[in-house]
């Protein structure tokens, strides 16, 4: 009957898991993932329906005012990560940051699509973080400008 090491088995399991905890997310890669993501489920998502007429709207087509400036539509989820991506990877990184801030407190994200946008901003938080230890300006800056967004007041 041989003999089990019980040191040696503990030295591979104990390098197994530091192995494990030294894998770095890949930035780029977990916003790619998200843009992907994000992309693919605006794809599968049926069109909102318009919202039912209201009596005001209603009174205001009968009498139309002055014709307004049409608004600008907003940015679809997908469109504001490709843009969240193009900063990071031009070193925009306060734009960046902004961007993912603002794209993780859109109400109409899926649970899917939050948790893919949350693992997305750890990563570049954590990015961010390191490069601002070591004394980068950009990333200073994104620091400062992420902690302002966290602790501003919600509208």
């Amino acid at each position: 009957m041989k003999k089990v090491h019980f040191p040696a088995l503990g030295i591979l399991a104990l390098a197994s898991i530091l192995g494990a905890c030294s894998h770095k997310t890949d930035v780029r890669t977990e916003l790619e993932k998200t843009a992907t993501a994000l992309a693919q489920d605006e794809k599968t998502q049926p069109a909102p329906a318009p919202p039912a007429p209201d009596p005001q709207t209603a009174a205001a087509v009968e009498n139309p005012l002055p014709a307004e400036p049409a608004a600008v539509p907003a940015a679809t989820p997908a469109q504001q990560m490709q843009q969240a991506l193009a900063s990071y990877k031009t070193g925009q990184l306060e734009d960046a940051v902004t961007r993912l801030q603002k794209l993780r407190a859109m109400p109409t994200l899926t649970a899917q699509q939050r948790m893919a946008v949350q693992d997305s901003v750890a990563a570049v938080m954590n990015e961010v973080y390191e490069m601002a230890a070591k004394g980068d300006s950009r990333a200073i800056a994104a620091v400062a400008q992420y902690e302002k967004m966290q602790t501003a007041p919600r509208r």
